[in-house]
Parts: structure tokens; sequence; C-alpha cells
């Protein structure tokens, strides 16, 4: 008897444990399949205009009663979780932006009419952006503390206005004026700072919103963001007048801006005191001791530059801050047209000079890049050992220190926002609101492009779920146009600072990093250790365990494989290898239309001025105004007191890509006669219709 209870207990027990496994397992899969959906996209926000608030006349004189979505294969939940999702840009503390009065009056800078005059979208109060935002900022949480960040639409988000109406182009280019925005945060910060009333509102407005404890707190944060937003334009505004651009409306120069970001992020104490060493006249070595003696061995913290910076402001005279300026960073004077983003996750390589791979992990490294530039938090530290993220990077292993860099970038939104982008699909002519399209003109302008414009710029199906989108390369000497942009990303180069003894494959190979190096090498070595190396500290372990998983296996890869470049350009070789980005990209056309201005600096007013001899461009027309011309196929460009683009100005050059305008015998033979006007006309209508 005692041996049948003791086997009936060992069956019953034996079961239990079954059950309970079973249970717990049960368990585990809906655990896991709950934060597999916390992971995904959250398309919540349905509302039928997207945000979309109007406006019924500005400063240049336009006007929308009402705002126009065009079919780009997105919803207006996935348009609006692709305006309000954040990617880790934390530019002020989110209370400041909120509190903040504009320099010249108590109006409020996030106001709406003053961030219209900027060009960014308005927008109105929704699920996803209660506060009612200007589309693309958006509120960014990094280790507790709420920031104003941007997102991907903040540059990817256009308008045209027509007959009232205003047209939203979901990964259009902005028309905004970011680099007047950021001089002029700046000067609303420093007088806040300096005028007792403006104080006084500013820091009652930011304890109402209750997450600061007191004054001093407040006026602490307030030290700190005008000090690193006046770094910033100071970085990036070039200290000699060939090199002092302004953008205005619908440029920026982002690589520039993104590489002086890297540059004062890897600056180590050495660096600085050889950087203080070199400037006239000297100072002396025990000042510069005593400005170094508080600084970290190696990685300067952000904590550390801010009072650094604070010093130096109060001990170098305006020339000495001149030449430490020049001999730290690279001036931002090449500013281009933001890119517009359909096709982007079908193309072999992007950006201007196709600087981008887009095979493998090369988007979530491009988009890393672009959060830095947009002002993603490096909390980049200096720590004993090494890890498995710092081995991969090429920090080396059993080393007594390694490199932190620890981030606010939010890599798993990146990745879904890569994802997204998948979908999205070029605009189409909506002949219900512009002008109807002449069908017999779209005819002969077709066979045009294709005789004159087809092998540069490959003509695909918009929505066939199998394109590629090839770029055909051309040197800046046979293409013509301006030479700025590919200039400087070939010549600029910076501190390796805790970069250096680093490896980092360029191409042609494994570039080693020491001295004055690359800044182009020195930003793919940055992004590669940040998409290593960064966690959401906001997240738990097994969120961000669930976030990994939703990344391998539920995002939608770039299906683009590593291949050669094509077109007319110097071959990179290693001795020069960096020769290949001496060039621009043709792409596909489609969708053009909803583009303007033209060429990669937005030289060019019009899509009809594009097709004249450069000779026979405007060389001064104003941008800003969102009216579009739909017989020249472009925005408003006289008549009204917007920016005055000057073709004559360094950066600004409208000359080049004269196919079609001039006869021109190609490398092959192959000769392209001049277009008539009636033949520039039918090929414009073309135009129009893709």
């Amino acid at each position: 008897m005692k041996i049948f209870f003791s086997n009936l207990f060992h069956k019953l027990n034996t079961r239990l444990n079954r059950i309970l496994l079973l249970v717990f397992g049960m368990l585990l899969v809906l655990v896991a399949a709950g934060l597999l959906v916390n992971s995904a996209p959250k398309f919540i926000d349905n509302d039928p205009d997207r945000g979309a608030a109007v406006v019924k006349n500005d400063m240049f004189g336009d006007h929308y009663d009402k705002t126009v979505y065009l079919e780009q294969n997105w919803s207006n939940a996935e348009s609006l979780w692709f305006y309000n999702t954040t990617q880790g840009s934390d530019l002020i503390p989110y209370d400041f932006f909120m509190s903040l009065e504009k320099a010249d009056g108590s109006e409020l800078f996030h106001a709406e009419e003053n961030m219209n005059r900027y060009r960014y979208l308005i927008q109105k109060s929704t699920t996803s952006n209660p506060d009612a935002l200007p589309l693309g900022m958006v509120q960014d949480i990094y280790k507790g503390k709420k920031y104003l960040g941007f997102t991907c639409a903040a540059c990817h988000t256009a308008q045209i206005n027509y007959n009232g109406s205003g047209i939203r182009i979901d990964g259009g280019q902005t028309m905004a004026d970011a680099q007047t925005f950021m001089t002029d945060i700046s000067a609303a910060i420093n007088a806040t700072q300096t005028d007792n009333d403006k104080t006084n509102r500013f820091v009652d407005a930011v304890l109402k919103r209750g997450n600061y404890k007191n004054r001093e707190e407040v006026l602490a944060d307030l030290s700190v963001f005008s000090v690193r937003i006046g770094l910033d334009n100071l970085s990036n505004q070039g200290t000699t007048k060939a090199d002092k651009i302004a953008y205005g409306y619908g440029r920026l120069d982002a690589f520039g801006r993104i590489y002086n970001r890297v540059l004062v992020s890897i600056l180590t104490k050495d660096d600085l005191r050889t950087l203080l060493g070199e400037i006239t006249p000297p100072l002396p070595k025990e000042k510069i001791d005593e400005i170094l003696a508080n600084l970290e061995k190696k990685v300067i913290s952000n904590q550390s530059r801010d009072h650094l910076l604070e010093q130096l402001a109060g001990l170098l005279t305006p020339d000495q801050r001149t030449k430490l300026i020049q001999k730290t960073f690279n001036p931002s004077s090449a500013p281009v047209s933001y890119p517009f983003l359909w096709d982007t996750p079908q193309h072999d390589f992007v950006q201007w000079n196709g600087l981008g791979i887009n095979a493998g992990p090369g988007p979530l490294g491009r988009n890393t890049g672009e959060v830095i530039g947009v002002f993603g938090t490096m909390d980049w530290s200096e720590e004993k050992g090494w890890t498995i993220a710092s081995w991969l990077a090429g920090q080396g292993i059993f080393t007594k220190t390694h490199i932190n860099f620890d981030s606010s970038i939010n890599l798993h939104n990146l990745n879904l926002l890569e994802s997204q982008l998948s979908k999205l699909q070029s605009p189409v002519w909506p002949q219900n609101i512009l002008p109807k399209l002449d069908e017999k003109r779209i005819e002969r302008g077709q066979v045009i492009f294709y005789n004159q414009c087809a092998a540069c710029h490959d003509p695909i199906v918009r929505d066939d779920p199998q394109r590629h989108v090839i770029a055909n390369l051309t040197s800046v000497d046979k293409v013509g146009t301006d030479p700025v942009m590919a200039r400087n990303g070939v010549n600029w180069k910076g501190q390796s600072g805790i970069l250096t003894n680093q490896y980092v494959n360029i191409g042609m190979g494994n570039m080693y990093l020491k001295g004055r190096s690359p800044v182009f090498a020195l930003l793919s070595s940055a992004t590669i250790n940040v998409v290593l190396a960064t966690s959401d500290p906001d997240k738990s372990i097994f969120e961000r365990a669930a976030d990994k998983i939703y990344d391998t296996f539920y995002t939608e890869p770039n299906t683009i494989k590593s291949s050669l470049k094509t077109g007319e350009y110097l071959s990179d070789t290693t001795n020069q290898p960096l020769n290949a980005l001496m060039a621009y990209k043709g792409r596909s056309l489609n969708g053009i239309w909803a583009t303007a201005p033209y060429l990669h600096n937005g030289s060019v007013p019009t899509l009809y001025d594009l097709l004249l001899p450069a000779s026979q461009r405007p060389t001064q027309f104003i941008t800003g105004s969102r009216e579009f011309d739909p017989t020249h196929v472009g925005f408003k460009s006289t008549g009204y007191a917007g920016f005055t683009f000057d073709t004559s100005l360094p950066s600004n050059s409208n000359a080049g890509h004269e196919y079609g305008t001039v006869t021109i015998t190609l490398a092959d033979g192959t000769v392209l006669p001049a277009l008539t006007e009636a033949e520039r006309l039918d090929l414009l209508e073309y135009l129009k219709s893709q």
C-alpha cells in the first residue's frame, strides 16, 4: 500500500510539474506577445485632417482654407504616427520650449504665427500631439526628463498651396528655415537670461508645469542650454565671408552640422590642450592647465563641456575664439535641399552625393547620424574594462578601458520608421486640384525623356513592391553643378579624439583613425559605436529585449543588396578612398513635380527653368512662399518679401545639368541635341505626370 501511494504521488507530482510548466510557458508566451505588441508602431491617432491646421493669411500672403492629402499608400493614422514618433532628439527641455518668449517681445516662441514664419507646418491638437506642436516637433523622454525634439517629418513633409487648398506631401521636402530658427531660439534664451521681467515670467511658467522644483534649478538649466545652443550656432556659422552662408527656406547643410556635432562630442582633454596651445595670441600654459584641471582624462561629458565653454567665453578674446572654432570645426557652408523620402528604402545609395550605402545595416547607421545632427544627447563616457559592444565596434578586446557610447537615440523607433517608409509612394499630380494634364504632350514628352533623360534617371513604377532605384552618379566636373557640398564631404577633417586607434571600413578597406582624420570616417565610426552601445534607459530589460525581437523579426528590412555604384564618376582608390563622393546622384523622377526648387542646392526655382541653359536661369529669386505655379512647376518666386536666393554667392551656383538645354556629346559618342521650346514643354508635361 505504501508503494502504491508513493507511485501515485510521483505520478501526480510529475503531472503537476508538467501542468505548471505548461502554465508557466503559456504565461511567458503571453508576456512576450504583450511586449511585442507594445514594441509595434501605435497607429492610434486617426484624425481625418491628419492634424493639419489652416492658415488664412500670412506674412507672404499665403493662404489655404483646407488641407488635402494625396494617395501615397499611408493612412491617416500612419501619417500621424510618422509625424509624432520620437527618434531621440533633445533640443531643449520641453517646459522651456512651451514657456519661452520671443527675444523681442512677450509672444510665446512656439506661437503658431512664429512657427509659420520659419515655415514649420502648423498642427492642431490631436491624440498623438496634444500640445499642438508644429509638424515634426515632439516630446522626447530621456532618463526621465522631457525634451522638445525633432522627428523625421520636420524635415521631410512638404506642402503646396493652390487656389486655397494646402496639398500635404508626405516624405516631401520641408520649406523650413532651420538656420534662422536656431539663431532665434538662441537669442530668445539669451534675452530671457538678461531681461528681469522675461526671466520672472519664464521661471513662473516653467514652475507651473510641475517638472522643476525651484527657480535655481530652472535658471541652471537655462544657462546650460544657452551655452549648448550657442555653441551649435557658432560651430556651424563659419568665420569667413565665404563660409557664412545664409541658407534661407528649404535648405540645410545637414552633413556639415552632423559632422560638427560628432567633432564636439569626441574631443578629449589632450585635444583641447593642443587646440588651446595653437591659438594666437597663445594662452599661458598655467592658464590652460587651470582650464583643463577638472576635465576627465579622455571623454569630456556634456556637463563638463558646458562648464568649460562658460569658462572659455569669459577668457578668450573674440579673435582667439574665432581661431579656436576654425581649428575645431568645419563651416556648414554647403546648404542643400532636404531630400524627399519616397523610395528611400528601395535605393541602393542615398544622399545627394551617394554617401550612404542602403544595404544591410546602412539605414540604421544613416538614421543614427541624422539624430546626432538634430540634437540627440551623447552620453559618452570612459569606463573600466571592455564589453562585447566595444569589441565589436573595434575598440579592442581585454582593454583596460573602453568608451561607452550611450545616447538618447531611439534605435527601435528608427527601425520602425525605416520600415514604415518602405510603404510610402510618390505623389501623383492631382488633376482634381491642379490643372488637367495634356495627354498628347505627355506622349511626346515620354519619347524625349527616354531619349534624353532615362540614362541617368532610371524610370520606375511608383507602386511596384519590387521596385529598386539604382542611383546614377556623375562626377562634379561632368555634371557642372555647384561643387561645395561634394567637396566638403571629401575634404573636411577633424580631431579623432576618443575614436583614435580605431579602424573603420569606408568602402575601399579599413581606415586607421589618428590625429586629424576625414570627418566622414569619424562619423562612420561614431555611428557604429552608438548603434552597438545604445539601449533605452527609460525601458525595462524586458521591454528592450522585446524591441530587439521585434526589430529582428517584424520590421521590414531593405531588400537592396550591396552593389557597385553606376555612372560616370571617379572610382575610389586606396590612395584616394573618397573619390566617388565627388559626384552627384541622378535618381528616378517620380514625384519630381512636388519637389521644387531644383538641383541639389535648390538654386533653380522651377522645373521649366531647369530645362533652360544655365545662362538663362534666374540669377536671383525669392523663396518662402508655398503658392504653386503649375505652369512652370515650382513655387511663387517673385513679388513678396521672402528670402532672396542669390546664385552668385558661394554654394549657390545654378550652373550645370544642361542636358537637353544645349547640344551635348556623351562619353559613348551619343549626341543629345538642344530641345526646342515645344519639346521643352512636352517634356515638362511628361514630368508632371510622373
